[in-house]
């Protein structure tokens, strides 16, 4: 009975969700990100950073739309790895923003990837996009996290993020391949 319940809340709180207006950015938060991506470097383009700034805002609008986000992520992560949903996690959003922004072939900024490692048994990886100056790295850039709220972007310095300590892709990745493996030699 008691999982009858459950499963008749989590779908009136997703029906009520999806009748819900989508994210929305107003020109504000689009000229207050296209500044901080002007700062990062003299040389980035201020019109490739209002172009930047808008897409980033839009498309993680568009992506909670595609991938039918109607819950909080975490409850939508647990849609998505038990098969009701296809897409929607964070590794999703961080690819398709940096496929996106890469599709506009920007001169002076440039698209890179982040993971965070758990700080608790309680918590899971979280992968982002990060946008710098081109030839920066993750550190100097700034997260471009659709995912945390839902398809609301939220954005702030790397350095700055007061939730996840971002560090680059690759270097996460290698340093799991490499426990991965002592872990099995160990085993034998």
């Amino acid at each position: 009975m008691k999982s009858l319940f459950a499963s008749l809340m989590l779908l009136a709180a997703a029906t009520l969700a999806g009748c819900a207006a989508g994210p929305t950015a107003t020109k504000d938060d689009v000229a207050e990100l296209s500044r901080a991506l002007q700062s990062l470097d003299p040389e980035v383009d201020p019109d490739e950073a209002r172009r930047a700034a808008e897409i980033a805002y839009s498309y993680s609008a568009r992506l909670a739309e595609q991938y039918n986000v109607t819950t909080s992520p975490i409850i939508h992560n647990t849609l998505v790895n038990s098969g009701v949903k296809e897409r929607g996690i964070c590794v999703h959003y961080a690819e398709d923003m940096q496929a996106r922004l890469n599709q506009e072939n920007f001169q002076t900024l440039s698209m890179l990837r982040a993971i965070a490692e758990p700080r608790s048994d309680f918590r899971i990886d979280h992968s982002t996009a990060v946008i710098a100056a081109k030839g920066d790295g993750i550190y100097e850039g700034i997260v471009l996290d659709p995912w945390r709220y839902g398809g609301k972007l939220y954005w702030s310095e790397t350095n700055e993020d007061p939730r996840y300590n971002w560090e680059p892709r690759l270097q996460v990745l290698r340093r799991k391949y490499e426990r991965r493996m002592a872990k099995e030699a160990a085993e034998g």
